[in-house]
């Protein structure tokens, strides 16, 4: 699939191409969503009407798409290929229009975004667009199995690629387009013309120019694949020595393996670290208001606690005051009246003291229940902090060499049985020491 795109004014032109109905078979809006408006033209106007309160010319967005002439494509295609647009591009807010034209036997899709943010009342920032939709439109031909156009994989070469059955296994088993290694290989050589710059433009891509066991040049990929250079460059090795010199002078496959997966493990040892600091910046916060939240249940126990010491005092002073002293005491015991309001006092504080501890309990029960609402944001984000530290410990293992997987797992393990006694969080805390 083809995209170009362009970021323009001029709402009123823009809206007659869409629905040019002289030059199409067919004209279909197909969608207008974030506008107050319901018409092509009517939304396009609103967009430059808010425009009008910014320094932004260039208010509209507007995307082709234009899929092969040969291929049957339907509409949830360019509707994909739509939403990948508007993610990589920061468009998933901004109100747009689709429009569907059909002419001489094919279809192709028009989409107009909003450039303008009115919240902010500035203009949508869209950097290397073009870069960003080239590699959307490669995605989609590999996702749907079409052929690329040469212009997506090499500047220069017109002829399809071709590769070899054994090619296409190697790469199916890295899991790899083959169409794309190829392309990546073949493309750092157009573009280079000494060994220093094949060298770099390799690197680029995860490469590395090493010394073939059987053959005189080869590629190493970061997951330590080989790919023999006269193979996928379709080049003589005559014509490899002459740009690169001898091959004896590059390092073996296995050298290059070990320098490459030091580098791997360096690498990931510093994610790893990225995501630790970014888990306790999130957690800074919640754990601010995990003190604060103490201090202040604190302080509600202590009222409390204050608070029933004064009422029981009180009480306590009112059911003693009903016991009379002197005659008439003495008169209350001998008439009975004396135990009945000592029986009546005694059930009315042990029903203060069950109120009493009553209110306590409710009180700590509903500080536990927000205590555990935030707990629960807490471990979010330890499990989120795991869980991507977990990914890279089983990237780093799929993509390390068999001897550095034993190697460091041995390490791992050396080191979980010295800190058995140390914090669980720690015991997550994976040694890439080399």
């Amino acid at each position: 699939m083809i995209i170009i795109a362009s970021q323009r004014g001029g709402a009123a032109r823009l809206a007659a191409h869409l629905l040019n109905d002289r030059n199409n078979d067919h004209v279909e809006l197909y969608e207008v969503s974030g506008f107050m408006s319901e018409t092509l033209n009517d939304a396009l106007q609103e967009i430059r009407a808010q425009a009008m309160g910014t320094r932004c010319d260039q208010y509209l967005f507007s995307v082709s798409l234009n899929p092969p002439e040969t291929e049957k494509v339907g509409t949830d295609v360019f509707e994909q290929a739509i939403s990948r647009i508007e993610e990589r591009m920061h468009l998933q807010n901004q109100p747009r229009v689709i429009v569907f034209h059909e002419k001489e036997g094919r279809r192709h899709a028009h989409c107009v975004w909003s450039r303008i943010d009115t919240q902010e009342m500035k203009a949508v920032n869209l950097p290397f667009y073009k870069s960003k939709l080239m590699d959307i439109s490669k995605e989609i031909c590999l996702e749907q199995g079409w052929k690329l156009p040469a212009g997506l994989i090499e500047r220069e070469q017109k002829n399809p690629l071709n590769f070899t059955r054994a090619q296409w296994e190697q790469a199916k088993r890295l899991d790899d387009d083959p169409r794309l290694i190829k392309a990546v290989l073949k493309e750092c050589w157009s573009v280079s013309d000494s060994r220093k710059a094949f060298e770099n433009a390799l690197e680029q891509y995860g490469y590395t120019l090493a010394k073939g066991d059987r053959r005189g040049f080869v590629a190493v990929d970061w997951r330590g694949a080989v790919f023999s250079l006269s193979k996928w460059l379709d080049v003589k090795t005559k014509v490899l020595k002459e740009r690169l010199g001898d091959s004896e002078q590059f390092p073996g496959i296995a050298e290059t393996t070990a320098r490459t997966d030091k580098q791997l493990v360096e690498r990931l040892k510093n994610f790893t670290a990225d995501i630790k600091q970014s888990s306790r910046t999130r957690m800074k916060p919640l754990l601010e208001q995990k003190m604060r939240m103490n201090t202040r249940h604190k302080t509600e126990r202590n009222n409390l606690h204050e608070t029933q010491k004064q009422h029981w005092q009180q009480e306590s002073e009112g059911r003693q005051a009903r016991l009379n002293k002197g005659i008439r005491g003495l008169w209350d015991r001998l008439t009975g009246q004396h135990k009945q309001v000592k029986d009546q006092n005694e059930r009315e504080a042990w029903q203060a003291l069950v109120r009493d501890r009553q209110q306590r309990d409710n009180l700590i029960q509903r500080q536990l229940e927000e205590r555990n609402a935030l707990q629960r944001d807490i471990r979010n984000i330890q499990q989120a902090r795991n869980t991507e530290i977990e990914h890279l410990k089983r990237m780093m293992f799929s993509a390390l060499s068999p001897e550095m997987q034993i190697r460091i797992q041995v390490q791992f393990e050396q080191r979980q049985s010295r800190q058995n006694t140390q914090s669980p969080d720690r015991n997550n805390d994976y040694d890439l020491s080399m």
